[in-house]
């Protein structure tokens, strides 16, 4: 679980059937402090790769956008590849299930799903009169 801010625009490809992958950068930062004999902390900011697959994808690319405040859940993952130079490279990334958007709404109020799970609705009744159109 992470909680960040998008470092910069997503990166959205699609293949196959119209399948879509998405990648980001994510921001997280742990604020500094004082120690009691005065010495400063300073803040420490870690650099995250998420990526999204298949409608998780498309709500990033609708959606999310640099600078946004996101809540991610998912799984970590390693893989090498060797750079341009022959170089063995190593890289992390969060394969994301499941995110919110925690930056205030667009002004034209558009609400997306942002889980890969069905959202599941609740319909409560709460007198005999349910069915009146007011």
């Amino acid at each position: 679980m992470l909680i960040g801010n998008v470092g910069q625009e997503p990166d959205v490809r699609y293949f196959e059937s119209d399948q879509a992958v998405a990648q980001v950068r994510l921001a997280t930062t742990e604020r500094g402090y004082t120690l009691q004999n005065g010495t400063q902390v300073p803040d420490r900011t870690d650099w995250h790769n998420l990526v999204f697959y298949r409608q998780l994808a498309k709500i990033v690319e609708r959606y999310v956008h640099k600078g946004d405040k996101l809540y991610v859940e998912g799984r970590l993952r390693y893989r090498t590849y060797d750079d341009q130079r022959g170089q063995r490279r190593f890289i992390a990334e969060i394969y994301v299930e499941n995110m919110e958007l925690l930056s205030p709404k667009p002004a034209n109020g558009t609400t997306a799903q942002t889980s890969t799970e069905p959202q599941q609705t609740q319909e409560t009744q709460t007198d005999g009169d349910s069915n009146l159109p007011f």
